[in-house]
Formats: C-alpha cells, structure tokens, sequence
C-alpha cells in the first residue's frame, strides 16, 4: 500500500504510541512525587480551574504556553524550570492532554516529564488536596 493510501493514526492510537514512553503516575503516586520534590503543572484551562479548584503548589500554566514556561533554557522559562533532570507530572483534567503534553516536554530534554492518569479529576477522586475555587468553601 503507498503511503498516500495509508490511514492516518487516530487519537487514541496516538495516546496509547506515546504513553507507552511514559511512566504515568496514579494520582497517589504524584502526591507523593510531590512531597519529594517533583513539580505538578496544572494545565487545565481557566474554566474548570475556577469551578474544581486547584492542587495545592501545583504551577499553573495554560497548555499554549506550557513548552515555553518548562524549557530550562528557554527565556521565558518560569523559576520552577530548574534542570532538565526535574521530575515533572503534567495534570489536566481527565488525563489525556496531559500525556501529550508530557511527551512534548521529553523532545525538550526534560526526560523524567510524565502525566496523571485520569488528571485532576482522579486527584479529587482520590481525596487529596484541593483548594476550593474563590468565593467556594469546602464540604
């Protein structure tokens, strides 16, 4: 068959090439992870940040700036960007983006970058610490 005659690969055939590259954390494991000193970067959008709340020391950055603010050697860089060495757990909210992202940061070098699986909403699920939206209190 010619390759102009080939099927595209799909999304989830995508998700499931890539994460098989990834060493993804439960979101018990990224809370430890975290204790250590592994950074968690929320790149859910504004939306369900304010309606779910945020993980506690978790950097938030938007996905569209994500490789920018991550790049160690980028001039954008934000504080966090230490090393290429850094454990980084992308979170979004279900855990899809999130492998995507985590692979676009391995081609910048951050080698030990990974996901959540099932993103944020596994991290509530599971009990772990929230910070209420603004203006929300917990219960």
């Amino acid at each position: 068959m010619s390759a102009q005659h080939e099927r595209p690969e799909g999304i989830d055939e995508l998700l499931a090439r890539v994460r098989t590259g990834l060493d993804r954390v439960t979101a018990r494991e990224a809370f430890a992870e975290a204790a250590e000193g592994a950074l968690l970067v929320d790149i859910r959008y504004a939306a369900l940040r304010e309606r779910d709340g945020l993980i506690p020391g978790a950097l938030v950055v938007e996905r569209n700036e994500l490789e920018w603010r991550l790049d160690p050697q980028g001039s954008h860089r934000a504080a966090e960007a230490t090393g290429h060495g850094l454990r980084v757990v992308v979170v979004c909210n279900e855990g899809y983006a999130s492998s995507l992202a985590a692979v676009s940061l391995r081609q910048l070098g951050l080698c030990r970058a990974t996901d959540l699986i099932g993103g944020f909403q596994a991290w509530r699920a599971e009990g772990l610490p929230v910070t209420p939206p603004a203006g929300r209190e917990t219960g």
